[in-house]
C-alpha cells in the first residue's frame, strides 16, 4: 500500500498547490492514505479550523502539525472536536488534542499516525523518544502500519528517532526546516526514513517568508513581521510503500509538482 506524506503546508500557496494535485497524485500513484503537515497552513503560523476543513475536503485523511499548533486560538476548541488533525503527542497531556490517531486507509487497512515534536531549539516539552516509547507499547499489536511526522529542528535528532524506532514503525518523516533532504531510504529492520520531506509552499522565499522582509530581519537584528512570499510554489511529499502484513517499508521515494 501507498501512503503519501506531503510537506509542511505554508500559507496559501500551499494550500492553493494541495487543492491543484492531491486527488490526481492519490489517483495516479494508488495512494491508499494522504496524511500532511498542516501546521503552517495559515499565512505561515498555525492552522484555524476553516483551513483544517478545506484541507480535509480537498482530500487529505490526516493532517499532522508542530510547534505552531497553538498560533490560532480558536484551534483550541476544535482538535477535541476534530481527531483527523493531531498535534504533538509529547505535549502536556492536559492541552487539547491527541497525537495518535489510528483510522482506515481506502484499503481497509488500519493505519496509526503519530506526531512527536523534537526539543533542541524547540520549547522544552516531555521527551519525544520516550513518548514515542509509551505510544508504541499502547498500540494493538495488530496495527502494523505505522506513520511518524517527527517534528524537530536539528539533523541529528531526526536521525536519532529514525534509528530509535527502527523496526518498530513502519516510517519516521521529518518535518519543520521547510528544506526537502535527499536522504530517503529505508533502515535494516524496515522503516522509511528521511530527515525533512519539505515545504509545500513559495520557494521563492526564505523557508517560505517573503524574502526581502527576512532579509531585513538577519540586516537590522529587529522584530520584523515575517509575511508569506506569493511566488515560486512547489509541493513536497514523499511516497512510502508499506507491506499491510507485516508493517514494514518496501519503498520511499521523494514526489515533487510544481
Amino acid at each position: 500500500m501507498n501512503i503519501l506524506f506531503i510537506g509542511d503546508i505554508f500559507a496559501s500557496p500551499g494550500r492553493g498547490l494541495v487543492a491543484r494535485y492531491l486527488q490526481e497524485i492519490i489517483s495516479e500513484e494508488k495512494i491508499q492514505l494522504a496524511v500532511a503537515n498542516g501546521e503552517n497552513s495559515a499565512g505561515g503560523f498555525g492552522i484555524t479550523p476553516l483551513i483544517a476543513e478545506e484541507l480535509f475536503s480537498a482530500g487529505m485523511d490526516i493532517l499532522t502539525s508542530g510547534n505552531h499548533i497553538w498560533d490560532k486560538k480558536e484551534i483550541f476548541d476544535y482538535l477535541p472536536r476534530q481527531p483527523r488533525l493531531i498535534r504533538p503527542a509529547n505535549y502536556p497531556a492536559e492541552l487539547p488534542g491527541q497525537g495518535l490517531i489510528v483510522t482506515k486507509a481506502r484499503n481497509g487497512v488500519e493505519v496509526a499516525v503519530i506526531n512527536l515534536q523534537g526539543r533542541a531549539h524547540l520549547p522544552a516539552i516531555d521527551c519525544p523518544f520516550r513518548k514515542a516509547d509509551a505510544i508504541l507499547q499502547s498500540l494493538d499489536p495488530s496495527v502494523k502500519v505505522r506513520l511518524v511526522d517527527f517534528h524537530a529542528e536539528l539533523t541529528s535528532e531526526k536521525m536519532a528517532m529514525g534509528w530509535h524506532l527502527n523496526g518498530r514503525v513502519s516510517a519516521v518523516l521529518g518535518t519543520h526546516t521547510h528544506v526537502p533532504t535527499a536522504d530517503e531510504r529505508i533502515l535494516s529492520e524496515g522503516t522509511a526514513y528521511q530527515t525533512d520531506v519539505g515545504m509545500t509552499g513559495p520557494y521563492d522565499s526564505v523557508i517560505g517568508s517573503d524574502k526581502n522582509l527576512a532579509l531585513r530581519r538577519f540586516l537590522t537584528g529587529m522584530p520584523i513581521r515575517l509575511d508569506s512570499s506569493k511566488f515560486g510554489g512547489e509541493l513536497h511529499s514523499t511516497i512510502v510503500t508499506v507491506d499491510p502484513a507485516t508493517g514494514r517499508a518496501t519503498a520511499v521515494r521523494r514526489y515533487t509538482r510544481t
